[in-house]
């Protein structure tokens, strides 16, 4: 293992280690939370040791909570006793013992399972002035020493605690679809002619970064001219806690110059790129769970089988053309008009270069049993497997 997480309690008693600190939602399936926590018994007074996995939404400043109130929900929250074991000889994934060997005879492991219908993690920006840690849906992975599991009357204090947070995260899929396609007919007062345009996008899936092609189409039969054409991409997130809430903020916005004079034809392809470096200042806006002041970028769009319902935050976008249509003859600007069409937009970060979709992982596993291990390309594939599945 090239990197290991770890995370002592402040009386020295008990660690946290962890292999990774992203975990992947498949849609049907995430990845395995496993790790190990690294026991002292002779500091424990006969207390035990447990830990809990929790998916959480924060939704107001930390300053809050100083005051007794609580601005975090749980949305998910799961809990098991490592110490003393209560599993016997419960089965470690490969994950787990590589931790082991790092960690020796003091070691427990522990393991989850995610629900798929969990929400990815996603930070709400904070504004220029705002402190603290940023509202939004968040994972910890947390070791505590208790008497009992979870006791209201029971007060655990803060050095008999140590914690992590991880990231459930989504990569864009592999196949990547014929991009969306829209059209409108618009008819205006004075004018027995419309405007038609169709809209459309290059493909389904585009990735963090890389410019987005918006195609036009425009029909002009009027007697009116097409001043500009604006395109504006929109991220939608969807707050679902006690309510569901529906925040829309522009994430690009960009006029371009066009004139089509009346009975005339156009036809042009846009490129345009939303960038999280153009919206700093935006507060509220989605963006994808960071970890510590790492770089992020927007929130990736959440995808869902069956559209499940999901709590927490779910983002999604929409690509708006617009046409500034000036008014003619003697009304002048009093006929001038809009004509909008819509197209969503699937906003992801690819698939890191050597991993492996699940469909491969899982024809790998039955080469694995048929053949021999000798080559030194099965080898690799055999440690990517494990990595990634840990079955």
């Amino acid at each position: 293992m090239s990197k290991v997480f770890k995370k002592t309690s402040g009386n020295g008693h008990i660690a946290l280690y962890l292999g990774k600190r992203d975990f992947v939602d498949h849609l049907d399936s995430v990845d395995v939370v496993d790790g190990i926590v690294k026991v002292d018994p002779s500091g424990l007074d006969g207390k035990k040791v447990f830990v809990y996995l929790a998916c959480a939404f924060r939704y107001g400043s930390e300053d809050l909570d100083v005051i007794g109130l609580s601005c975090r929900k749980d949305i998910w929250i799961n809990r098991v006793q490592v110490y003393p074991a209560t599993n016997g000889d419960m089965s470690k994934t490969p994950m787990q013992e590589s931790l082991l060997k790092k960690v020796g005879d003091q070691g427990y492991p522990f393991t989850f399972q995610m629900p798929p219908n969990l929400p990815c993690s996603v930070s709400l920006q904070p504004g220029p002035n705002d402190a603290g840690k940023a509202c939004g849906v968040d994972f910890e992975v947390k070791a505590y020493i208790a008497n009992e599991e979870n006791s209201a009357s029971e007060v655990i204090e803060k050095k008999d605690t140590c914690r992590l947070m991880i990231r459930k995260i989504q990569y864009a899929p592999t196949k990547n679809a014929a991009g969306p396609k829209t059209e409108i007919t618009k008819q205006f007062m004075m004018s027995d002619k419309p405007v038609h345009m169709e809209a459309s996008l290059d493909k389904e899936i585009y990735y963090h970064g890389d410019p987005i092609t918006v195609n036009v189409n425009i029909n002009n039969e009027t007697t009116k001219v097409v001043k500009k054409i604006k395109v504006t991409i929109d991220q939608l997130t969807s707050v679902v806690l006690y309510s569901s809430d529906m925040y829309t903020k522009a994430v690009l916005s960009e006029e371009f110059g066009e004139t089509i004079n009346a009975n005339s034809t156009f036809e042009k392809s846009f490129q345009v790129t939303p960038l999280l470096a153009n919206n700093k200042e935006k507060r509220g806006l989605s963006v994808d769970g960071r970890l510590k002041d790492e770089d992020t970028n927007l929130a990736s769009t959440t995808l869902s089988l069956d559209n499940r319902d999901m709590q927490g935050i779910v983002v999604s976008y929409k690509v708006k053309v617009n046409l500034m249509v000036s008014g003619g003859g003697l009304l002048g600007g009093l006929t001038s008009s809009d004509v909008t069409v819509e197209l969503p937009l699937t906003l992801m970060s690819p698939k890191p270069a050597g991993e492996f979709s699940i469909t491969q992982l899982n024809t790998i596993k039955n080469l694995m049993r048929c053949y021999s291990l000798s080559c030194n390309v099965w080898q690799k594939c055999k440690y990517t497997w494990q990595r990634n599945v840990h079955k």
